[in-house]
């Protein structure tokens, strides 16, 4: 973890997040419709759903909002039909990067990936080029200072996979996707809430950027991030403080 800290870096991404609300509204809105209809539009009995909701809800989305988006992944309200498509490929040092999509038109989506990771020193790879270089989880994220003794006590009992206590003192507690929710809840009623908490394509390594190279791949990502139909980017790009 040398030169970089991972409290840092994912409150950073956090930030960065929260200063395109008014684009993530309506991004987690899709992700909303798209988790209705495939589960249903009941969060208490469809997984995808409710960290969906609970992350509108983290955004402050309006509850009107959220609820309209619910309607038109059920049928209630008619709405668009989204596909979901991942996109893979190399930022900046090799970095790896994944983007997941939610899209009414595929073709225009794979040309502004395409076109995005090509302009800003990227190249769009094949599928399944860096995917093995990420795990499909449940991370929980904890603020240093956290009692790692209890915390870790607490995850073990309430079916986690492991707690990972990183050099910053933030403490990762890590889930089957499955069990992110039952976890998150268990944590939450004992007391310990997450700073930070999704489920996520967690990169297995870490690629370390500095100086130019760290101002060019986060470009790259900005500018993915700002594409109508990316809904999520995950890199193994970390960012010196």
């Amino acid at each position: 973890m040398a030169g970089h800290s991972k409290w840092a870096n994912i409150q950073h991404r956090k930030g960065r997040q929260d200063e395109k609300r008014g684009a993530a509204f309506s991004k987690i809105a899709k992700e909303i419709t798209v988790a209705a209809k495939m589960g249903g539009g009941d969060a208490a009995f469809n997984p995808r759903l409710r960290v969906a909701v609970d992350k509108a809800k983290g955004q402050n989305m309006p509850k009107d909002k959220i609820e309209t988006a619910i309607k038109k992944g059920t049928g209630e309200l008619e709405g668009v039909d989204y596909v979901e498509i991942r996109y893979e490929g190399y930022g900046i040092g090799g970095a790896a990067v994944m983007v997941d999509c939610l899209t009414d038109n595929k073709t225009r989506t794979v040309a502004e990936v395409r076109h995005a990771f090509s302009k800003h020193g990227g190249n769009m790879g094949t599928d399944g080029c860096v995917a093995f270089q990420f795990k499909h989880c449940g991370q929980m994220l904890f603020a240093p200072g956290t009692d790692e003794a209890a915390l870790m006590d607490a995850a073990i009992e309430a079916g986690a996979d492991d707690v990972v206590t990183n050099e910053d003192g933030s403490i990762e507690v890590l889930t089957p996707p499955a069990d992110f929710i039952a976890v998150k809840d268990a944590l939450e009623a004992a007391g310990f809430k997450p700073e930070f908490a999704e489920v996520t394509m967690k990169p297995e390594g870490e690629n370390e950027l500095a100086g130019d190279d760290a101002v060019k791949m986060q470009k790259l990502l900005d500018v993915l991030e700002n594409l109508d139909d990316v809904q999520e980017i995950y890199t193994t790009a970390v960012f010196e403080e």
